[in-house]
């Protein structure tokens, strides 16, 4: 089951970026390149690290709030269209998402297999700032219209293309934690369809045909521009080609394939 995939994915890019040698040299080479600190990155005005300036949710202080509200909306939509089942579950995804992610960051240390920089042991496998608009994005798509869950989801892939690629360029978390945190909203979101009854699971979503396409272009535009940063072009670019996947990830298992497959039926006895 989609599930299952995308857990394992999850595991493959802790297990190659965290737990090897080369893996750890790779992504700690990012930070040597450019100047340090997250100045140069285009989207820091938006960061929050200016000082007087308003992030751009869930970056810096307005991660909690981004997730309350969040919860909010998805529970407003719920009591709205009544559809409790999907509601349960759109809270089961944010929830299991973001505790899973604390738990996991609590229970795996990271270990110093190369030698780093004391500014480099801290762990932030997964990124909990990408975390927050996978998992609402997915949770959103459950309880709202069929009619309008694409252009939700289109949103919602816009979102986490600028604020994974800003969190990846501004230093804040590597490429591999930007990844594991979608793979992770994806393999909760798999887990919670599978659990609902089929009549309560969204079909396979219709969509104007140049939707995908619209979506995908505009989110590896907004990687681009968000990734980038004044000194560095290999930096800007693998943040930018990070959030892109993240972004066709969470649309396909959105709205790129139907979320649930039929469970198998006992046999009649004859």
């Amino acid at each position: 089951m989609p599930a299952l995939l995308y857990a394992l994915g999850f595991l493959t890019v802790y297990l190659l970026a965290i737990c090897t040698p080369w893996g750890q040299r790779a992504e700690n080479a990012l930070f040597d390149l450019g100047k340090q600190g997250s100045e140069e990155a285009w989207i820091y005005p938006l960061s929050g690290s200016e000082y007087g300036s308003t992030p751009l949710p869930p970056m810096e202080l307005s991660a909690k709030p981004t997730l309350m509200a969040g919860l909010a909306v998805i529970v407003v939509l719920t009591l709205v269209r009544r559809c409790w089942r999907q509601g349960c579950a759109a809270l089961g995804i944010v929830i299991l998402t973001t505790g899973s992610k604390e738990v996991f960051k609590s229970a795996m240390p990271r270990p110093d297999l190369v030698g780093a920089r004391e500014n480099l042991l801290d762990q932030g496998f997964p990124s909990g700032h990408t975390a927050i608009p996978a998992a609402l994005t997915l949770a959103a798509v459950l309880v709202v219209s069929p009619r309008i869950r694409p252009y939700v989801a289109t949103a919602g892939v816009l979102w986490l293309a600028c604020i994974a690629a800003a969190s990846a360029t501004m230093g804040g978390h590597r490429p591999s934690e930007v990844l594991g945190a979608t793979l992770l909203a994806c393999a909760c979101y798999g887990l919670a369809t599978w659990l609902l009854p089929p009549a309560a699971v969204p079909g396979a979503t219709r969509s104007p045909r140049a939707l995908p396409v619209i979506t995908l272009t505009l989110a590896l535009a907004v990687a681009l521009v968000s990734g980038a940063r004044n000194d560095t072009l290999t930096r800007s670019l693998v943040s930018a080609a990070t959030a892109f996947i993240c972004a066709a990830l969470v649309w396909y298992a959105a709205v790129g394939r139907p979320a649930h497959t039929a469970r198998r039926t006992r046999p009649a006895l004859g």
